[in-house]
Parts: structure tokens; sequence; C-alpha cells
């Protein structure tokens, strides 16, 4: 008996194929199956779509976040004319004349003068680089040593883990402010060296505690483990495996404190044992213009002004990062 004829029916202009079983299949839904399925499909996703890292995932949401791209802006601008201070300031901050001392607003000269004849205007500008070398160089001391200290204890433990508690815990004890004066009173020098060097020697510890737990939780997961087995050596598996992955809790720790260092510059500068004259500094005019805040408080309020939006810039900088960076607020 011949075998019948594969049939092939149409319902409104949907074609019906045969099937081995004798049932059919709609050719149009196969196809639009198989257009979702390819990496070209119409929503661009598909099986061989390469999936986002954890940088790329928050790269995408910290272009979409306001609050990142107003403190970027800021900061930027505050980098550039740290650089580059004569593009908006053509004076210079150590012209003085005493004859125009505490006076306000002039022509040419928008936030008067202070107590020594000087341009606060300029000032503010060219104490910008001051501050924002202070924070970043502090910064990146900070989250080097600290990071590797850290890292390093997390990884090995042991005696080494042991010690570097018990260490931290020792600097931990130690109060920034009441430290900064004891050990920055016997310093002549008028660079930031010796302020960033203190920085950096009070505040690895902080830094050291979370590369040190985030080292921990990194070396647990299945990866670490599979690239142990397969006889992969510890500087393998810390620099490829595991610093990628527990590096990001450092960045936004560090991010967070730089505007502190900023801050904390700025009190060591109005204390007398933090950078000195003739630098010139946020901290050391408001130290200088407090005294004369009744008669002259232009004198104050502009490198106070300053201060407080660089301070909250790179704060806002660091909430929005760790915001982008930490999957458990998503």
């Amino acid at each position: 008996m011949p075998e019948p004829e594969p049939l092939e029916s149409y319902d409104e202009g949907r074609a019906i194929a045969p099937t081995g079983a004798g049932g059919g299949v709609d050719l149009a839904m196969a196809e639009g199956e198989t257009l979702e399925k390819t990496p070209g499909g119409p929503e661009g996703t598909g099986a061989d779509r390469k999936p986002r890292s954890l940088w790329s995932d928050a790269w995408h949401d910290l272009r979409r976040n306001p609050v990142f791209i107003i403190a970027g802006l800021v900061i930027l601008f505050l980098v550039v004319i740290s650089i580059w201070p004569s593009l908006i300031a053509s004076g210079d901050p150590l012209d003085c004349d005493l004859s125009k001392a505490q006076e306000g607003s002039q022509p040419g000269h928008p936030f008067g003068f202070n107590g020594q004849g000087c341009d606060v205007y300029t000032r503010v500008v060219y104490g910008a680089r001051t501050s924002v070398t202070v924070g970043v160089l502090a910064t990146l001391g900070v989250a080097i040593l600290g990071g590797v200290l850290g890292g390093l204890a997390g990884f090995f433990g042991g005696a080494w883990d042991g010690v570097l508690s018990r260490l931290t815990d020792v600097f931990f004890a130690i109060p920034v402010v009441l430290g900064g004066l004891v050990l920055l009173s016997v310093v002549t020098s008028s660079t930031v060296w010796p302020v960033i060097g203190f920085m950096v020697l009070l505040g690895w510890p902080q830094i050291s505690r979370i590369a040190r737990g985030s080292v921990i939780t990194a070396k647990q997961n299945d990866y670490v483990q599979a690239a142990r087995a397969l006889g992969a050596s510890n500087p393998r598996m810390l620099l490829r495996h595991i610093a990628p992955n527990a590096i990001a809790p450092v960045i936004v720790v560090a991010t967070i404190a730089l505007g502190t260092y900023i801050a904390l510059e700025a009190t060591l500068s109005y204390l007398g044992v933090g950078l000195k004259p003739p630098t010139v500094s946020w901290g050391i005019d408001i130290s200088s213009a407090s005294q004369y805040i009744r008669n002259a408080p232009h004198m104050l309020l502009w490198p106070a002004g300053a201060l407080a939006i660089t301070v909250l810039a790179f704060i806002m900088l660091g909430d929005a990062v760790r915001d982008a960076l930490d999957p458990k607020l998503r």
C-alpha cells in the first residue's frame, strides 16, 4: 500500500509542515523562536551573547546615576584647575598688598582680600591644587599599603594574619587628630609629604581590614578551589582569580576616604601642624581668617565653601560607586 503523500496546509498565511509523527509544526512560530535564539535577534538577545561583568554592569549604572554625573563633573573641574590654575586665575596667590587688607569684593577681585591683602579668589583656586594632591596621593598610598597587607593576611592566614590583626588594633587605638598633633608638631618642612606620610601611616589599617575580609570571602569560591586543584601557584591564584574579585570593596572605601583625607589635611593645617606658609592651603586660609570672621566674613566663607564642596563631591562619588559595585543593593 503506497505511503500517503505529505500534507501541507496553510491557515491564514501560516505554513504547517509535516513531522515524522504525523503532526505539524507552525513554521512561523519556529522561525520566530529561531530569531530569538540568534545573536542578531530582535532584542539583541541570544544564546551566544557575552554576559556582562561586574565592572561593565557598574559602569552601566553609573552613567545613569545623576549623583555620579554631578560629582564627577565637580571633581573633573577641580582636577583641571589643580593642574592649570592659571586658566581661571591670572594672579599670584602670594602677591599681597597690605593697603587692601580685609577689603571686600572689587572689580577683578570678586572674593575680596584677606588679612594680608592677598586676593582671596586666587588663593582659593590655587588651594585646590594642594588639597587634591594631598587627598589623591594619601588615598593611593593607603589603598596600596593596606590592600597588599590585608590581602596577604587574608590569603595566607596563620601567624601572618594574627600579627597583622594585632597591629591594626594598635593603630586603630590612636586618635587621628591627636596623632597628627604629636607626630607633625616636630616636622619643620612646609611640603605636603609629611602630611601624606602621616595619613598613610594611620589610614592603612581600615583598608587592610576591608581587603582581608574580601580576600577571605573570594578564596572560598569554587573557581579558586578548582584552580588550586589544577596546580595553580599562590601568586597566580592571588593575582588572576582572587584580586580582581576582591578589589571592589577596597575601591569603594578608598573613594569615600579621599574626601575625608582632604578634610583631615585642612583640619591639621588649621591647627598649625599640617601644611605651613608659604604653601597655599584652604586650611591655612581658614585658620588665618577665623579671627576676622566678624569684620571680614568673606575671608572665611570662600575657602570654607570650596573645602565643603570638594569633600561633598568625593563623598557623593564614593556613595555612587558603592551603590554600583555592591550586588546586595541591586
